[in-house]
C-alpha cells in the first residue's frame, strides 16, 4: 500500500496544489485558461511529437489494445447516450453526458501516472489511448452535438467542420507531423530532441496543476445534478475499466503489461474535454463540472485500490 501511495499521492498532490492556488487567490481567474493553453498548444504536443517520432509502427499498431480500450470506451459512451435519450434528454446533452462517462483523462493524468506505474514503456499505449479519446471519441461527440443542435441535417457539412477542427488541434497535429519520422526511422537532430525533452517534460506537472486550477474554480451547480453526476462517475470509474478488462483478458488476450495499461487508463477520472464542449455550445455544464470534480477526487481511492490489488508494476 505504501508503495502505491508513493506513486499516486504526488500525482494528485500537484492537482491539489493547483486547486489550492486558485482557491486561495494566489493564481487569478485567467490562470486556468492560460496554463491549459500552454499545455494543449506547447508542452503536450511536444511530448506527443517526441513519443511518435521515436516510436515504431509495431508498437503503435496493436489491434488488441486498440479494440480493448476503444471497445470499452465505445460501449460506455453509446450506452450512456442511449440511456439519456430514453430519459428524454436532447441529443446534444445526452452526447455530453456520454463523454462524461467515457472520456478518460489520459492527457493530463494518464501520462504521468502510467509512466510512474509502468515506466517509459507506458508512453506508447498512453499515446494510443489519448488519440482514441481526443480524436475518435471527441470527434464523434462533436458530430452528435452538432447534429442535435442543427435543424437541418447536413452531414457532409458537419463532417467537414469536425475534420477541420481536428486538424487544427495541436494534440492531433503533433503526432501527425511526427509520422514521417517514425515511418522512415529518422530521428530529429540533437538540439531538436533536447528542445522536445525540455518542453515535453513540462507537460505532466503543468497539466496536473491546470486540472487543479480548473477544479478550484467556484461554480454554481444547479440542484439535482449530484445524482446524475454520481451515475456518470460510477460508469467512468467502475464500468469502463471493468469492460476494458473483460475485453483485454477474455476476448483479445493481451499480455499482462498491456492489460494493466489499458485498465489503468480506462480507470482514470473524467477529463476536462466534456466541460469545454459544453461551455463552447452553451449547454448546461453543472453536471459536467460535478462529474469531473467528483471522479477526480474519488479516483484517488479507486486507483489506489486497483494498484494495490494488481500491484503497482503488474506484469
Amino acid at each position: 500500500m505504501l508503495s502505491v501511495l508513493a506513486i499516486v499521492l504526488p500525482i494528485f498532490g500537484l492537482i491539489f496544489a493547483g486547486w489550492l492556488a486558485r482557491r486561495s487567490g494566489a493564481l487569478g481567474p485567467h490562470s486556468t485558461s492560460e496554463l491549459n493553453r500552454f499545455v494543449v498548444y506547447l508542452a503536450l504536443p511536444a511530448l506527443l511529437f517526441d513519443v511518435v517520432a521515436n516510436a515504431h509502427w509495431q508498437a503503435l499498431w496493436n489491434p488488441g489494445f486498440l479494440l480493448s480500450f476503444g471497445g470499452g470506451t465505445a460501449l460506455v459512451f453509446a450506452g450512456t447516450v442511449l440511456l439519456q435519450r430514453r430519459r428524454g434528454q436532447p441529443l446534444a446533452d445526452a452526447s455530453i453526458d456520454g463523454l462524461n462517462a467515457a472520456y478518460a483523462n489520459t492527457g493530463f493524468i494518464g501520462f504521468p501516472l502510467a509512466v510512474a506505474v509502468l515506466g517509459t514503456a507506458a508512453l506508447t499505449p498512453t499515446l494510443v489511448a489519448t488519440l482514441l479519446t481526443v480524436c475518435v471519441l471527441f470527434a464523434l461527440a462533436i458530430v452528435l452535438v452538432e447534429t442535435g443542435l442543427q435543424r437541418e441535417m447536413r452531414l457532409h457539412h458537419l463532417l467537414w467542420k469536425v475534420t477541420r477542427a481536428l486538424l487544427r488541434n495541436p494534440l492531433v497535429l503533433a503526432p501527425l507531423l511526427a509520422l514521417p519520422l517514425m515511418a522512415t526511422g529518422t530521428h530529429p537532430p540533437a538540439p531538436v530532441q533536447t528542445f522536445l525533452k525540455l518542453l515535453g517534460g513540462a507537460a505532466s506537472p503543468c497539466a496536473l496543476i491546470a486540472l487543479g486550477l480548473f477544479l478550484g474554480e467556484r461554480r454554481n451547480v444547479p440542484e439535482g445534478t449530484g445524482r446524475t453526476a454520481l451515475g456518470l462517475g460510477t460508469a467512468k470509474l467502475l464500468l469502463q475499466p471493468l469492460l476494458v478488462w473483460l475485453l483485454a483478458t477474455h476476448v483479445f488476450h493481451l499480455d499482462p503489461v498491456l492489460t494493466h495499461a489499458a485498465v489503468l487508463l480506462a480507470a482514470l477520472p473524467t477529463g476536462t474535454g466534456p466541460f469545454m464542449l459544453a461551455e463552447f455550445h452553451r449547454r448546461e455544464a453543472g453536471t459536467t463540472a460535478a462529474t469531473v470534480l467528483g471522479t477526480t477526487l474519488v479516483s484517488v481511492l479507486t486507483l489506489t485500490l486497483y494498484l494495490t490489488w494488481v500491484g503497482p508494476s503488474a506484469g
